[in-house]
């Protein structure tokens, strides 16, 4: 069904490097030591495994097999999908709340966390880190937070980087960058672990993240961990859809989904094991929340023999990865312009980095100036499930994390699973009957639909 027009990937290993790009982001380096901090360690970590290859890795699969059939943007192959099984054509609001609610609203808070992390490359440089204190640390973080002009700054000033990168299209901009960021991150993130293990506490680390106590497993943890997986793997967020429609018909989906979704936890893995080790050779709090990174972790490198140059390659590497991640919660959102629009794909880039700046100002100004205002308060609801503070930032993340993705994953593993046709599916795999297609549509169909009702009623309080 793909255009003849559509624009593919020049290789395997270029789609590769996107998708593992976008997967490889702060989601696995800044959120996933944080989360996993908070929720007791290993017992979380297995089900965030659990839940990436029982339940991501079939969404995934079926977003690029969605995406690469359709050959269209996200809302437009969920679209052409929808026609060719003759099923409701209003399955198409599935790429709307993907591409908007899940892309550009997942980009517009995270580009704000971004931002932080340039500045601190910037900091780490000049030597900002040496011998700071504890109370130092927190005044420092607290300071630039407070200032909601500076914060302002470096989130424009990272939108703009994605928004040029996405704008050069995806053989001069999103291949290009990928192919010379991801060897950097991986390389990177190898030379921090190795650090980490010669001069880290491995024995309180190997404590935190093998062995697991799951009396600390309830609902909302378990809807974190879902949120988690989603948020990594980037899926519901017309991201793989999107990357699915350039794929060239020779490329095996399951194959590359399997080595999508097991790099992305072996970089989650590795990230965990070279930043505990650290936090607890330091006397750190392992559930500092999402202070650890910009807190706790300056601390440590103002403490090490070369703390400067470590510091600063760290958050280099965080920057490379929300980058990669980045570029590819904008594509969908230009797709979709460039597609029912008939825009230029540089205009269509501006406005929907425009829209992802907009919507992060509430981010941003929950940090500062509006950091007591609590849209929900009217309605008694000062808390989120998650028991942070329901300001605007944080309804914007459990939002977009907790809701719109475990919701965008259920309705389509309801969509595939139920009502696009299992013989175009499996000619899309490549695959004959039964086997891997087999595992695949039973995990799309029964599995992940009762999984995610069940994490998603849990989590929420309904039972």
């Amino acid at each position: 069904m793909a255009g003849a027009a559509q624009v593919q990937w020049s290789s395997r290993m270029a789609f590769i490097f996107a998708a593992v790009g976008s997967a490889v982001g702060l989601g696995n380096i800044w959120r996933f030591p944080y989360v996993a901090g908070e929720n007791g360690g290993s017992a979380f970590i297995l089900m965030y495994i659990a839940f990436v290859f029982l339940i991501g890795l079939p969404v995934l699969i079926a977003e690029l097999s969605i995406g690469r059939r359709g050959g269209k943007s996200p809302i437009g192959s969920l679209g052409a999908i929808a026609k060719e099984s003759a099923a409701n054509p209003k399955w198409a609001w599935l790429g709307h709340i993907g591409t908007f609610g899940g892309g550009l609203g997942l980009l517009s808070f995270y580009s704000v966390i971004a931002g932080w992390v340039m500045s601190y490359v910037i900091q780490a440089a000049t030597g900002a880190f040496s011998d700071i204190t504890a109370d130092a640390a927190t005044a420092a973080m607290g300071e630039f937070t407070s200032n909601a002009g500076t914060v302002t700054f470096w989130h424009l000033l990272f939108i703009m980087v994605t928004v040029v990168i996405v704008g050069k299209g995806i053989k001069g901009g999103l291949e290009k960058a990928v192919t010379y960021l991801m060897p950097l991150l991986f390389l990177i993130i190898l030379l921090l672990l190795g650090y980490s293990l010669a001069t880290g506490d491995m024995v309180k680390t190997a404590e935190f993240l093998f062995t697991p106590d799951w009396s600390k497993i309830n609902g909302s943890t378990a809807l974190s961990a879902l949120g988690q997986a989603f948020f990594s793997l980037s899926v519901t967020v017309g991201t793989m859809l999107a990357y699915g429609s350039y794929l060239p018909k020779d490329i095996s989906l399951h194959k590359s989904g399997a080595l999508i979704a097991t790099a992305d936890t072996l970089v989650a893995l590795i990230a965990g094991l070279a930043i505990f080790p650290l936090v607890f050779a330091y006397g750190l709090a392992p559930d500092a929340g999402p202070s650890l990174i910009f807190k706790t972790l300056p601390i440590a490198f103002g403490q090490m023999p070369g703390g400067s140059f470590i510091a600063t390659a760290f958050f280099v590497l965080l920057t490379i990865a929300a980058i990669t991640s980045s570029i590819s919660l904008l594509e969908p959102g230009v797709a979709y312009f460039e597609e029912k629009f008939g825009m230029t794909r540089w205009r269509a880039a501006i406005i929907g980095g425009a829209i992802a700046f907009a919507v992060g100002l509430m981010t941003v100004f929950s940090w500062n100036d509006a950091a007591e205002f609590l849209p929900l308060a009217w309605m008694g609801l000062e808390q989120l499930p998650n028991g942070k503070v329901a300001n605007m930032g944080e309804i914007i993340d459990f939002t977009v994390s907790n809701i719109i993705m475990p919701v965008g994953g259920l309705l389509l593993a309801i969509f595939v699973g139920w009502f696009v046709s299992r013989d175009s599916m499996k000619d899309e795999m490549g695959l004959p009957e039964g086997g891997v297609f087999e595992i695949w549509h039973v995990l799309i169909k029964y599995v992940c639909p009762a999984a995610l009702i069940w994490v998603l009623a849990s989590g929420l309080g309904v039972f």
